[in-house]
């Protein structure tokens, strides 16, 4: 363990530690050897499952376990093999299956790769719904293996799911949102953000692209951090989260320093006890650097 005030750093990735172009600047991924070297656990923590965020992991030479997919997994970060999951019921998963599909969405169901043998069981429904072309591009430019099935009935892995979701302009899924969350109240935890697009995707359509994500009620970041805590030996008061989106706000709330980046939408400004510079200005390496010195 560190003889400063904390042992283990908690880092979101988009946003956070990468750039407006999804790059991890050599500033950052020096601070982060410098964390380690310093006798830091660094854990990336990202709402992408490891395919989807493989590179950061590469990027700043991960050693420790990653939380991905919002906190429902962690896993080891050189292989992607799975350390802990938390699961969703088969019902919770039906309900918002059900939702999405009754309202003309594709769900994008997200597996546990190592039990499933693919990324995505995309139900399309009785009606063969379609998913939005977004997240069409995001399946191809992340090379994502998926499986189409028209119902849950032929889920052959129905007890492995960790997520459900859709993608669209935002004038889809706040409503979408609202309603899954009349339905399943506290039965479920449920994140509406932004969505990582490109140029050409997002010429067409108007409005923003937002993602909706359901849960268990007991998955968050900060949920995969605390097992990691556990399994290592670490006092979860000795840790420090750095984020910027509504999906960090656990962590930054559980953390015993939480740090906004200065892009950060205003409830982790609230909630933040600290304030870093912009994910474009390698914030990720002024937190940690202030972190080090003993000045936060």
């Amino acid at each position: 363990m560190t003889n400063l005030r904390y042992d283990l750093l908690a880092i979101d990735i988009d946003g956070t530690l990468a750039d407006r172009r999804g790059k991890v600047s050599v500033r950052n991924i020096e601070a982060i050897h410098k964390a380690r070297q310093a006798g830091f656990v660094v854990l990336l923590c990202t709402g992408r499952n490891y395919a989807e965020s493989v590179f950061a992991a590469r990027a700043v030479g991960a050693v420790h376990p990653m939380v991905t997919a919002g906190g429902s997994m962690v896993v080891a970060p050189d292989t992607g093999k799975t350390l802990h999951r938390f699961a969703m019921r088969v019902p919770i998963v039906q309900g918002v299956v059900d939702v999405l599909n009754n309202r003309g969405h594709a769900a994008l169901v997200l597996k546990d790769r190592q039990v499933s043998g693919f990324d995505y069981l995309v139900v399309r429904g009785e009606a063969g719904h379609r998913l939005h072309p977004v997240t069409e591009w995001w399946l191809d430019h992340m090379e994502l293996t998926f499986r189409e099935v028209a119902t849950l009935a032929e889920d052959e892995h129905p007890e492995w799911t960790v997520r459900v979701g859709a993608c669209g302009p935002s004038s889809f899924t706040i409503p979408l949102r609202d309603e899954i969350d009349e339905l399943m109240g506290e039965s479920i935890t449920l994140h509406s953000f932004p969505a990582v697009t490109s140029r050409e995707q997002a010429n067409g359509f108007d409005g923003e692209f937002h993602i909706l994500e359901a849960f268990d009620s007991m998955t968050s970041k900060w949920a995969g951090i605390g097992w990691v805590c556990q399994e290592l030996g670490i006092d979860p008061a000795r840790t420090v989260a750095i984020g910027d989106q509504i999906n960090d706000l656990s962590m930054i709330r559980g953390a015993g320093l939480g740090v906004a980046m200065d892009n950060a939408i205003q409830e982790v400004h609230e909630l933040a006890s600290r304030v870093t510079l912009d994910h474009n200005e390698s914030g990720v390496a002024h937190a940690i650097d202030n972190v080090l010195r003993g000045d936060w």
